[in-house]
């Protein structure tokens, strides 16, 4: 049996990212447009393998004061749709924002996505980081070092 720990970056620009205990990467992609799309990533796991409940992160976001009405409008229901899309997959989840996991992964980004893409190159070298999935990459391990108990060394 594997746990698995997912995590969700959910802008239009973002990505969804699953790792197994170990942090291993087993999947991960761009946000898709569909939500068919969305949740058949987020059931994919349970058709590959007995699951023990791992843990899934998604990043608690906000409008801004600089976005339009629908623009914000916009964000919200990507956001939305991600929180349905877990919930329908049956998947338990925390919001988490973004100076909480950045601040355990030792990557403020300040909004600079090259800052967590270089983070989640250091921790994935293995994998095909893009600026759609790298914050995915890191909810995800956010996730699995908070179930598992590990401490970073600059915050232990």
């Amino acid at each position: 049996m594997m746990a698995l720990f997912v995590g969700v970056d959910p802008g239009k620009n973002g990505g969804i990212a699953i790792l197994d205990q170990n942090g291993v990467v087993l999947r991960s992609e761009r946000m898709p447009d569909a939500d068919a799309d969305l949740l058949e990533i987020l059931l994919w796991p349970s058709h590959e393998a007995p699951l023990i409940p791992g843990r899934a992160v998604i990043e608690k976001v906000a409008s801004s004061p600089q976005m339009g009405v629908a623009s914000a409008f916009s964000f919200g229901m990507q956001f939305g749709r991600c929180c349905m899309a877990l919930t329908a997959a049956r998947l338990p989840f925390d919001m988490v924002n973004a100076r909480t996991w950045q601040r355990r992964l030792d990557c403020f980004s300040e909004g600079d996505k090259r800052v967590t893409r270089a983070r989640a190159l250091q921790l994935f070298p293995s994998t095909k980081v893009t600026h759609y999935i790298a914050d995915a990459l890191l909810l995800a391990e956010y996730g699995r070092r908070e179930s598992l108990g590990e401490r970073s060394t600059l915050y232990g």
